[in-house]
């Protein structure tokens, strides 16, 4: 089942890369406003490296300084890299992971948009849960919205805990839940992709961060709206996916939640009637929420 799950991961995620989803669609933009990111920061991007896929914004409340290593954990099209690599500066990295390689391939077209060619941005496709850094080599690790989709985040936090630098952090913009889901929302593969069934509990989340051995762990419920996107041209969910096709040649419409969204999808005739039904019949702010997380690792040596 973890195989199939990571696979319907990456096909789906791997479609929305290649949805043509950016800042110039109005849907887009609000709903990356509505979860915490400025317009000034929007406009200081590439657009096409903002696709409505958070449920937050980690580098805001990551305390990046000058001449950091910094690391997000399912990096997408590149927008919490390329503001994290801003606050870093030249003397600094911004690094993506992604396991899809879609997103890798349109963050690096991205990249090749800023100014100066983006010297301290890279990006390498793997999974979170086997980072292709070396030990102790990260100042703090980003992530917005992903670690809920990884079967195993205990071994996520372990990874994370491996390559950051003793005193480093993690700042973490995520879904996780408040209540147990209904078994049918639970069973249900479509809202695992959607960020819903793949999320663990407030305090499954903190343990797993204690026992990877984590200190001062902190995870606040954000009091987002999941539903904000039922607000934006009908849609629901915390993460849109892809655009739908113009109504006639030559104009464009707003991005429409479907099965392949981050946090439920949209109530939309292309969902399967499945899912759909679900989220007719649930509302996701009674079961889950967006979190920061916030954990560092210790100085000295661990227990």
């Amino acid at each position: 089942m973890t195989e199939a799950i990571v696979d319907a991961v990456r096909s789906r995620y791997g479609a929305v890369a290649k949805s043509g989803l950016s800042s110039e669609h109005d849907g887009v933009r609000a709903v990356a406003e509505a979860f915490g990111y400025t317009s000034e920061e929007l406009a200081s991007i590439p657009a096409g490296a903002n696709m409505g896929l958070s449920c937050g914004n980690p580098t805001a409340m990551a305390s990046l300084r000058e001449g950091e290593v910094v690391v997000d954990l399912g990096s997408g099209g590149g927008l919490d890299v390329f503001l994290a690599a801003a606050k870093v500066g030249p003397a600094g990295k911004a690094i993506g992971i992604d396991m899809t390689e879609e997103m890798i391939e349109l963050a690096r077209r991205n990249a090749a948009k800023l100014p100066g060619g983006a010297a301290n941005i890279e990006f390498h496709q793997a999974t979170i849960d086997n980072l292709p850094l070396a030990d102790g080599s990260v100042d703090c690790v980003i992530s917005n919205c992903v670690i809920n989709l990884a079967p195993d985040k205990r071994a996520v936090f372990r990874e994370v805990a491996r390559a950051l630098k003793p005193g480093g952090r993690l700042a973490v913009s995520d879904i996780a839940l408040k209540r147990p889901l209904p078994p049918e929302v639970n069973a249900d593969v479509m809202a695992y992709i959607g960020c819903i069934a793949g999320a663990i509990s407030l305090e499954e989340y903190r343990q797993g961060l204690v026992d990877a051995g984590f200190s001062d762990v902190m995870i606040v419920d954000s009091g987002a709206d999941l539903n904000a996107y039922a607000e934006l041209e009908n849609q629901s969910g915390c993460c849109s996916p892809a655009m739908a096709e113009p109504a006639q040649p030559g104009t464009q419409t707003l991005p429409i939640a479907n099965a392949g969204s981050c946090c439920g999808g949209g109530v939309k005739e292309d969902l399967p009637s499945s899912l759909k039904d679900l989220l007719s019949r649930y509302n996701i702010n009674e079961y889950a929420a967006s979190v920061k997380v916030f954990a560092v690792k210790p100085e000295g040596p661990q227990a």
